[in-house]
């Protein structure tokens, strides 16, 4: 099975926007490997070093947000009173 590292990638930011706190900033607890491919993408800082949590850009921020709606909330339902 071929894995579609662009879908990792879009889930993994947008699960870190769950772990949004102080602006732009997230804790930076998922697999290395897709945190560097976001980091090269623009979305967030440089992961590398001490620190437990990233930068998100502009852009990687608002990315992420569109992500988060898209792939995990659910529509409302319509037929609930």
């Amino acid at each position: 099975m071929e894995l579609d590292i662009d879908k990792i990638d879009q889930a993994v930011l947008a699960l870190l926007a769950l772990g949004r706190h102080e602006g732009y900033r997230a804790w930076k607890a998922f697999d290395w490997e897709v945190m560097g491919r976001l980091h090269a993408k623009g979305y967030i800082t440089d992961p590398v070093g001490k620190a437990k949590s990233v930068l998100f850009t502009e852009e990687g921020a608002r990315e992420s947000e569109r992500l988060l709606q898209a792939l995990f909330c659910r529509s409302p339902d319509r037929g609930s009173p």
